[in-house]
């Protein structure tokens, strides 16, 4: 699934304004996310070539080679080197194709360790990237969706992470990954930044010097 195509212009403007509502009531400032992938997974890509390539050696031996019983009369192997070489070749690359075109079964390739540490880099890179970094009062939190993971993860600066805990976020994060599987992901992103703007207001309430400090829209990364 390809992130810009999720959200269409009307989400987006929903998204936005979801987030000026959720910030009239705290100091913090929030950051939607949403990405295709966290990392392009090129050892899975390698993996289903991999195997594509053993299956189509093993198939082609099995369909061409002489059978035990044909070894009596002295047959010639059908399969010479070179051919057996083309095959694999052609078989690697076309499961890299075809992993590339599937993302289930590339997914099938990648741990869900290896799927969650690469969503928690991302996360932290758009954090940077974003800028949400240099708030003045350290209260930047990034709502991140990755949507070939599956995976939502919200990252927060050090001056919310004292005060919430990972835990806190945990209900919020798993709410919207349902909805994204629920073909929801507009009305889940912002029922999750209706929920993160009054957990952090409990915590960091709007103050009269308050100033939007970064844009409101939601960032799309393909």
């Amino acid at each position: 699934m390809v992130a810009s195509q999720l959200f269409s212009p009307e989400d987006r403007k929903a998204v936005s304004a979801a987030v000026g509502e959720a910030e009239k009531k705290t100091s913090a400032e929030i950051v939607p996310v949403v990405a295709s992938a966290s990392d392009r997974y090129e050892r899975a890509e390698d993996l289903v070539g991999h195997i594509s390539a053993l299956v189509a050696v093993a198939s082609t031996w099995i369909l061409f080679q002489p059978t035990p019983a044909d070894w009596e009369n002295n047959p010639e192997l059908t399969l010479r080197l070179p051919l057996v070489l083309v095959i694999i070749v052609v078989s690697w690359f076309a499961g890299i194709v075809l992993a590339k075109a599937v993302p289930w079964l590339k997914r099938l390739a990648v741990s869900r360790g290896t799927m969650t540490a690469r969503v928690l880099i991302a996360a932290h890179q758009a954090f940077d990237s974003l800028h949400a970094h240099k708030t003045a009062g350290g209260t930047g939190v990034v709502i991140y969706m990755s949507l070939f993971e599956r995976r939502v993860c919200v990252w927060a600066d050090r001056a919310v992470s004292v005060k919430i805990s990972e835990t806190e976020w945990k209900e919020i994060t798993e709410s919207l990954v349902r909805a994204i599987g629920d073909g929801k992901a507009r009305d889940g992103l912002i029922d999750a930044i209706r929920r993160c703007g009054d957990l952090l207001a409990k915590h960091f309430p709007i103050q009269p010097s308050d100033v939007n400090e970064l844009p409101n829209e939601l960032r799309v990364l393909d």
